[in-house]
């Protein structure tokens, strides 16, 4: 049986891609630190995407560090290859693990910070779909996000504004508020940045959610009650039973993809 240790280990050496920006926000503030667009890993593999039709980007959740981030981007290179996936899975590793987030007393202020940071992530995974479609026009993308890292994709697609720039976006556990793709809010963006769809993966029972919506952490969450009111004609949802909040747990009830 394998050591944490070892676990940690075999996930480090693992050659999945990934976009990072680590280390670019102040985990105790949500400062911004650097202000370069993005790091990729390895850098040969992102020099050959052109040869790709298409790519799936993974955008993971609060509380996970760069070992963590990486679990989850293997989670879901697994899974969607269990579905018949043939394209590539890219990680977007970013400061998520917040200083506090772990206890009673400083939860509320720390789920802040990693929102203000997932927030303005929303730049840089922005900026790396645009330098993309700029090298390689026909690729496709889409994205995946978890939990907090719905909150990178809100932001990054009220960033991209361009028609079409993203394929398609599937949220898991979303702790974006419930309303985020109606009509009267900011869905008309969306409608025009992706080209296919937007689907919500939400369940009345995540149990994380739920608490974040009742302590008045955060706001009424698309993940755990669906949509308010009328949304863009590219949002479906689909509600769904996990075990858990985990990514894992979602990722089981995924049934087809994309």
């Amino acid at each position: 049986m394998q050591t944490s240790k070892n676990v940690k280990k075999s996930l480090t050496q693992n050659r999945i891609p990934r976009i990072s920006t680590r280390g670019f926000y102040d985990l105790t503030s949500g400062r911004t630190l650097k202000k370069k667009p993005y790091a990729v890993y390895p850098k040969r593999f992102f020099n050959d995407l052109g040869k790709f039709h298409e790519l799936t980007i993974m955008i993971h959740g609060l509380r996970n560090n760069k070992q963590g981030a990486l679990a989850k981007f293997t989670m879901a290179q697994k899974r969607l290859k269990q579905l018949g996936y043939k394209y590539p899975v890219i990680g977007f590793s970013y400061d998520s693990n917040t200083k506090g987030v772990q206890y009673k007393s400083t939860e509320a202020k720390a789920t802040n910070v990693g929102r203000t940071i997932a927030r303005k992530n929303g730049y840089n995974l922005a900026q790396f779909v645009l330098d993309l479609k700029k090298q390689h026009p026909d690729t496709k993308i889409r994205l995946i996000g978890h939990s907090l890292g719905t909150e990178v994709i809100l932001s990054t697609i009220h960033r991209l504004k361009k028609k079409n720039l993203v394929e398609s976006v599937y949220l898991f556990g979303s702790s974006i508020p419930a309303d985020s793709f109606s009509v009267r809010k900011f869905g008309r963006v969306a409608q025009n940045v992706v080209r296919e769809k937007i689907c919500n993966y939400y369940s009345t029972h995540d149990e994380v959610l739920k608490y974040g919506f009742e302590s008045g952490i955060i706001q009424k969450p698309l993940g755990y009650s669906g949509t308010q009111g009328k949304t863009i004609p590219k949002y479906v949802q689909k509600h769904v039973h996990p075990k858990n909040h985990r990514f894992a747990s979602y990722a089981a009830v995924l049934r087809s993809f994309p």
